[in-house]
Parts: C-alpha cells; sequence; structure tokens
C-alpha cells in the first residue's frame, strides 16, 4: 500500500497466492485483489487497509471491473470460462455467467451499463446487461493476428488472422478496420508489392498466396505454391514474389505482374526464412534443418551456393550499409555473419538463448537481436561485428521493429504483453507500454509514424504514437552556420537539391525508403553548400534523407 501524497509504502497486506488484478469499490471504500492461484477475492478495507472478507469465486480470476451504477464487481475466471458477479456491498456473489473460452480482459461502459468481456481462446467479445446480468449478444472477433504489413500507396496496414483465416485491412489514418478479405487456411505471412500495390499472403493450411488489390481490398487470384508456405519477400528489382515451402524444400518465385508461379527453386530442408539484398540482387533463404543458408540469384532464380551456418539457422536480415547478412539460430545462441558478396561466412557472433528475431538500425549501422530464451536484446557493431551491449527487456521478446523518424527500436515481449522501447543512439530502455495478449509481430506505418502490433491470443491490434513528451525551443538567433537542413523540390520527379548547414561535421547523407531500406548514400565534400540528386532510378513513393541528427522525408511521383 502505497502513500498517494508522500509515495511511500503504508503497509503490506497478506492476501492470496498469485495476486493479479485490482478493483475500487469507491461507494463502500474497498479494494478487491483477485488471488489467481487460490480462486478467491481478497477484500481490503481502503481506510484500515485490512482485509474484511475472502469470496470464493471460480477457477484463474484474471481481471477486475468495479460497475458503480449497480454495485457490483465483476470478477472473470480464465479456466472456468465464466465471470462470477459479487455485490459491492454484501461481498457476496450473486451471479455466474458463461461467456466464451478462456476470458481474459474486462471493460465497462457507462452510458448503456454494460459490462464488456473479451474471450481470448474462443475470439470473441460477450456482452452483459449490467441491470439484470443477463448476456445480451457476443461479438465474433478475428482469431489470431499472426502477420502485419503496411501498404505506403494508400496508408493501409493488413493484418492476416491465423485461425479466422482472412486478412484485416485497417486505415492507417483512422485506426479502423474498413474490410476483412477472406484468403486461404492459417495466412501466416505478409508482403507488400509496391511497383503494382498488392498485397501476397502466404495460407500455410492450403498451400496457396492470395493476391489482394491494394486498392480495392479484393482478391486478385490466389496462386498455388509449395507444401506449407511461412515467408515472403519481394524482389522490387525484378518484380517478383518469393516463397518458402516449408514442408517440401523449395521456394516457389511468383511474378508480380502476373501473378504466376515462373519458377521452382530446390533449396535445403525446412526453408524458414528469406531475406533480399538490392545491391547484389540476391534472395537469402535460411533452411532450419540443413543448417544452411541457401543463395539465390535474383535475376535468373538459380542457385548460386549453399552456406554452412550452424544449427537451426532462422531470421535473416541484411545490412545493405556493411553488405552482410545475418543469421540467428535459435537454438545455438549466436547469430552468423555473412559477407553478401563473397557469399562466406565472416564470423560467429555470441548472443543470449532463442535468438529469435533481428532488425537493423540503418542510422547507426547496428543490429538487434532479440533474445527470447533469457529476455534481453543483444546489441551488434555493424562494422566491427562486436557486440556493444546487451539490454534487458521483458518477458519473451519475440519480435523488433525499427522506427526511423525516431531512431527507435520497439521489442514485443510475448510473454508480459508489453513493448520495450529502445532509443538507437544511446541503445538505453524509454519505455515500457502494456499492449494485447502475446504481441506477436510489428510494422511502421511511416506516414502516420505509427507501430502496429498484432496481439495473437488477444485477437487484436495495438498501435503506438510515437510523441515527444514536449517541444524542444531554441531562443537562440539562427546564424548561417545553424540553418536547418533544406531540400526542394518536394514532390520531387527528376531531381533534389539539398541545401546544407555550414557544419564543420560533415558525414554522408543517406537516403532511406519506407521499410528502412538505405537507398542511396552520398560523400560531401567540405566546401559543398548545396548538392543535387538525381532521382533516375528510385521508385515513385516516400524517402527519408538523413544528414547527422536531422531526417527529411520527400515524395518521388513521375
Amino acid at each position: 500500500m502505497i502513500d498517494g501524497t508522500s509515495d511511500s509504502v503504508i503497509a503490506t497486506i497478506p492476501v492470496g497466492n498469485g495476486p493479479c488484478a485490482l478493483a475500487w469499490n469507491a461507494t463502500d471504500n474497498k479494494v478487491y485483489c483477485a488471488n489467481y492461484n487460490n480462486y478467491n477475492l481478497s477484500v481490503i478495507d481502503g481506510t484500515l487497509d485490512t482485509v474484511i472478507a475472502t469470496i470464493p469465486v471460480d477457477n484463474g480470476p484474471c481481471a477486475l471491473l468495479w460497475d458503480s451504477i449497480s454495485n457490483k464487481i465483476y470478477c472473470n475466471n480464465r479456466f472456468s470460462d465464466n465471470v462470477n458477479v459479487i455485490d459491492g456491498a454484501l461481498d457476496t456473489v450473486i451471479a455466474n455467467i458463461s461467456v466464451g473460452n478462456r476470458p481474459f480482459a474486462l471493460g465497462w461502459n457507462a452510458t448503456d451499463n454494460k459490462v464488456y468481456c473479451v474471450n481470448a481462446g474462443s475470439n470473441d467479445v460477450t456482452v452483459i446487461d449490467g441491470v439484470d446480468n443477463s448476456i445480451i449478444t457476443t461479438i465474433p472477433l478475428n482469431g489470431g493476428p499472426y502477420a502485419l504489413v503496411w501498404n505506403a500507396t494508400d496508408d493501409k496496414v493488413y493484418c492476416a488472422n491465423y485461425y479466422s483465416s482472412d486478412v484485416s485491412v485497417i486505415d492507417g489514418a483512422l485506426n479502423t478496420v474498413i474490410a476483412t478479405v477472406s484468403v486461404g487456411k492459417k495466412p501466416c505471412a505478409l508482403v507488400w508489392n509496391a511497383t503494382n500495390n498488392k498485397v501476397y499472403c502466404a495460407n500455410s493450411g492450403s498451400h496457396n498466396v492470395t493476391v489482394i488489390d491494394g486498392s480495392s481490398d479484393t482478391v486478385i487470384k490466389t496462386v498455388s505454391v509449395g507444401y506449407t508456405p511461412r515467408a515472403l519477400v519481394w524482389n522490387s528489382t525484378n518484380n517478383k514474389v518469393y516463397c518458402a515451402n516449408y514442408n517440401n524444400s523449395s521456394l516457389s518465385v511468383i511474378d508480380g505482374t502476373l501473378d504466376t508461379v515462373i519458377a521452382t527453386i530446390s533449396v535445403g530442408n525446412r526453408p524458414y526464412a528469406l531475406a533480399w539484398d538490392s545491391t547484389n540482387n540476391k534472395v537469402y533463404c535460411s533452411n532450419y534443418l540443413s543448417n544452411n543458408v541457401t543463395v539465390v540469384n535474383g535475376t535468373n532464380d538459380s542457385v548460386i551456393t549453399a552456406i554452412p551456418v550452424g544449427d537451426y539457422p532462422g531470421t535473416l536480415v541484411w545490412n545493405p550499409i556493411s553488405n552482410k547478412v545475418y543469421c540467428a539460430k535459435e537454438w545455438s545462441a549466436n547469430i552468423t555473419v555473412i559477407d553478401a558478396t563473397s557469399n562466406t561466412v565472416i564470423t560467429t557472433v555470441p548472443v543470449g538463448y532463442e535468438p529469435l528475431s533481428l532488425v537493423l538500425n540503418a542510422f547507426n549501422n547496428k543490429i538487434y537481436c532479440a533474445n527470447r530464451g533469457n529476455n534481453t536484446v543483444t546489441v551488434i557493431d555493424g562494422a566491427s561485428n562486436l557486440v556493444i551491449t546487451t539490454i534487458r527487456v521483458q518477458n519473451r521478446p519475440s519480435a523488433l521493429v525499427w522506427n526511423l523518424i525516431n531512431n527507435k527500436i520497439y521489442c514485443a515481449n510475448r510473454g508480459s504483453n508489453n513493448v520495450t522501447v529502445i532509443d538507437g543512439v544511446n541503445n538505453s530502455v524509454v519505455s515500457t507500454i502494456p499492449i494485447g495478449d502475446e504481441p506477436l509481430a510489428f510494422c511502421w506505418n511511416s506516414i502516420q509514424n505509427r507501430v502496429y502490433v498484432a496481439n495473437h491470443s488477444g485477437s487484436s491490434i495495438s498501435v503506438i504514437r510515437d510523441v515527444r513528451p514536449g517541444i524542444e525551443e531554441d531562443h537562440q538567433p539562427l546564424s548561417a552556420d545553424r540553418l536547418p537542413l533544406q531540400i526542394y523540390p518536394n514532390p520531387a520527379r527528376l531531381f533534389l537539391a539539398i541545401r546544407l548547414p555550414r557544419s564543420a561535421d560533415r558525414q554522408n547523407i543517406k537516403i532511406f525508403d519506407v521499410s528502412g531500406n538505405l537507398i542511396k548514400e552520398i560523400a560531401l565534400l567540405a566546401n559543398d553548400q548545396e548538392i543535387k540528386i538525381l532521382l533516375k532510378g528510385f521508385n515513385p513513393g516516400i524517402y527519408f534523407l538523413r544528414l547527422n541528427n536531422q531526417t527529411k522525408k520527400f515524395l518521388v511521383v513521375k
């Protein structure tokens, strides 16, 4: 018990085993504590700070809610699939309401006096009348959000729902679901084709790929591929989509214009993850059970080589700055670093246990690795391949994404239902954000500067908006040396002009696409004040220009 004025501990109150939720009854000044492992509630007098009653409830009480209109406490029980209703004056159970499978959260609508119970196991919401405790309705939700991708052309986020075999389409500005697209069974991977504005969805249960029109959100075609497709990558140079077929050791190559399979490539046993090297136009495929990485020529789709990397290779990421490919090996507690020019192993970097996810910070040339088994993130220098630091995060970190506008790394902690935010410069933890149940996948919307998190068991998507806590003001007059970086025209068609501040610290200019891929790097001369960059070869879309600590967003049109 903490004093709200002095922030000092007033008392410690013994309750039951596994206390996990609290609710305050303002009418009677009582606090209710759900004891998860004892199947009861402790009732605490809000004045004396002592337990005045213990109320038996059902199996696994995990959430509490007080209805101030009816003076009732609602307690959902995760393992008995019901909600106990408790009289707030008498502290007795007055009703037992059967709800869906694995109820885990409650919400109250004070306007209509309704209680909402989210059922994670049955992917629905039970709506309860706050007056008579009857069930009004059950609202179905889409089941098991598993993968996300952002469509930069139309500012939409696509979410593959593993259990309901569909894709939810979310408006990036309004954060509302605007369409639900039926796809194949067990959709597990998504990729966006920026050239043709199409979204490809790999369906692991029906052994095909659904092609969705990014403008109308309708299914264009269903493409049969190999057995159990589990990963996708888009080759923008040749406009091809590569699909890793986990159970028949092959890659299906799909033409991005015709949406037909134009080649099938034999790779190693259990192809697990894919990465595309745009500099050398190569596709890298990690093979989980053959302990190697297959390298594919992105032009003619022939196999160049297979690189032995060690046991159980999983996630891949390509570093365009150093032209290296990093391969995390889930059960070896290390990362293999591959030279993308010679396709040889450079080194092996020890990390934490069960490295599961990788992301590149292209501003600072650092690789972040989420280690699920010991709740850490390892930070690796992309130039030297040495470990810079290890960051303690929350339970079972499983996914990472980099926000290049604010230079932050977001880490989804699947076991603790939150996201750790890491500063990309000093590698410190900025904050920890509570979200839904079992966060599993990320995508970043650079237009709105929002991070989307798929909560697998919660059947929901959390939207995180990065807001600077205050406005930074500089009251010193701007001299010629302190003028900000300027770019024009914007939008740009043929060239982009850059007016530079007179700064002694002249790092290279870097240009990134909306996915954080480094597109171009320009070396500056000491006396450069204004330069022009020709935009030949740039696809239409949004880009980011970075110099020192300044970032400018610009649009290329054709």
